[in-house]
């Protein structure tokens, strides 16, 4: 569904990715991780069109989507849920969440709009009872529900979710991780995960790419990339024996 190919990203001088490669298959959960300036959320601002690429290629579902504008890859079925949720704090709940339709204005029946806007309460009931709410006044766990909210009422066939554990409490953060793996699960949908929590983000992936100074590195199955002695200890804060992690 997609497909990086030898991507560069330079913010001035600053090369902040070098020849990323990756893919992400139909149905996958795939995890991104990797130190602070690792250039993660860079790469996903590439994806969803925020910014551009210097060299390299981005395809989803079949189209060359590296030069697009974002509201055209997001009319494709790609969301971005932005790192920090970047909710609209003044409006309601509703108003952030019908916001998210906004590319389907004119395009989908409102009576498909109201059943999806009933999805998204149905999944986060919280959100349902907060709806007339401004959402500068929700929880970060709130906002962040919100944000992934409002990333699914664009209707889209895959996710781009940047640190979505941010600042929570564990908890929280595994509620929240738990929708992920039912959004896969029970809606089909396809999703890239970036997240500073390697042990949270691989726990749901299938598979998992790592990221240092803006090469990617290591990749494989999340199960490989666990017992992986360099992971454990550049991101899992282990240095132990694969015995004593597992046992």
């Amino acid at each position: 569904m997609l497909t990086l190919t030898n991507v560069d990203i330079s913010y001035g001088k600053i090369n902040a990715v070098r020849r990323a490669s990756l893919h992400v298959d139909a149905g996958e959960i795939v995890a991104l991780i990797g130190a602070n300036g690792a250039g993660k959320t860079t790469l996903l601002s590439a994806i969803s069109g925020l910014i551009r690429p210097g060299n390299g290629s981005v395809l989803f579902d079949g189209q060359d989507i590296t030069k697009m504008a974002p509201e055209k890859i997001v009319r494709l079925g790609l969301s971005h849920v932005p790192e920090r949720r970047l909710v609209f704090k003044p409006l309601s709940v509703t108003d952030n969440l019908l916001l998210g339709s906004y590319t389907r204005r004119g395009r989908t029946p409102r009576a498909e709009l109201d059943r999806d806007l009933e999805s998204v309460y149905a999944m986060f009931p919280v959100l349902r009872q907060r709806a007339d709410q401004a959402a500068g006044t929700l929880s970060g766990g709130e906002q962040q529900m919100l944000a992934i909210g409002r990333a699914l009422m664009a209707g889209p066939k895959m996710l781009l979710l940047d640190e979505p554990g941010m600042g929570l409490a564990p908890t929280v953060c595994r509620d929240i991780f738990s929708r992920v793996t039912e959004l896969r699960d029970q809606r089909g949908l396809t999703v890239l995960l970036v997240e500073q929590n390697a042990k949270s983000a691989l726990a749901v992936a299938d598979r998992g790419y790592v990221l240092e100074t803006g090469r990617v590195i290591l990749q494989g199955q999340s199960s490989e990339l666990l017992a992986n002695r360099d992971v454990q200890r550049a991101y899992l804060g282990r240095d132990k024996t694969q015995e004593e992690l597992f046992t």
